[in-house]
């Protein structure tokens, strides 16, 4: 009775579903590699850390621009707050420069109309920390309606051309030029001249005057 009772108890063990190899078999070698870590990046040494760019040291634009001796005076007495504490000034950070940290592109802008009245592009100094003294001032733009971005490397500077009689929210045309690094200073290396279309904005938007339909002879007659 005993050994009935213990054979019971193997087949039982047996029928029941995911308790074993029984149930899973062998492992199929792709399985076995799909569930292989992936090495980062990092870890194997082909190219930088993907968060080194959230880890970029923050600087305050407002001090640096303050603390430049070749900010014009114009742009330091147009550079107040808008609204409290909140000064029209956009910040971005990235390789330019090929230096020890990122780059700091900073555009001075109106409050009212958000147009850029300078542009301006800070490295930082080996060893100079995140403050206002340990950057110093390499590219500066101070024109009307002028911009600057960074695109892969490259410093994109925009400027607006107005004609005479364009309103600010319509430009006949804009500038782009494309500056890189040539190892001491910002060299120009490309530039494109767009010219807008004069029939955007005209008419139904404030800018001009709605023509009145003119009607056709056969409703005239009618």
């Amino acid at each position: 009775m005993a050994g009935l009772a213990a054979l019971g108890l193997f087949v039982a063990a047996c029928s029941t579903g995911g308790t074993g190899s029984r149930d899973e078999g062998a492992a199929r070698a792709d399985a076995t590699a799909a569930a292989a870590p992936t090495p980062s990046a990092a870890a194997s040494g082909s190219g930088a850390d993907p968060g080194a760019a959230k880890a970029a040291p923050r600087v305050d634009p407002v001090a640096l621009l303050k603390g430049d001796p070749k900010i014009g005076a114009r742009v330091k007495a147009d550079l107040k707050p808008c609204v409290a504490d909140a000064y029209p000034v956009d910040t971005s950070y990235g390789n330019l420069t090929d230096g020890s940290v990122p780059d700091v592109v900073v555009n001075v802008m109106t409050c009212g109309d958000a147009v850029g009245i300078g542009t301006y592009v800070y490295r930082g100094k080996p060893g100079g920390g995140t403050g206002a003294d340990g950057y110093e001032n390499v590219f500066m733009a101070e024109d009307a309606a002028v911009y600057g971005t960074i695109d892969r490397g490259d410093l994109i500077v925009t400027k607006q051309v107005y004609a005479e009689g364009d309103p600010v929210a319509y430009p006949s045309g804009e500038d782009v030029i494309t500056y890189r690094w040539s190892g001491k200073r910002f060299a120009q290396h490309d530039w494109v001249h767009n010219d807008y279309s004069r029939g955007v904005g005209e008419g139904g938007d404030g800018t001009g005057e709605v023509p009145e339909p003119v009607p056709s002879p056969s409703a005239a007659a009618g």
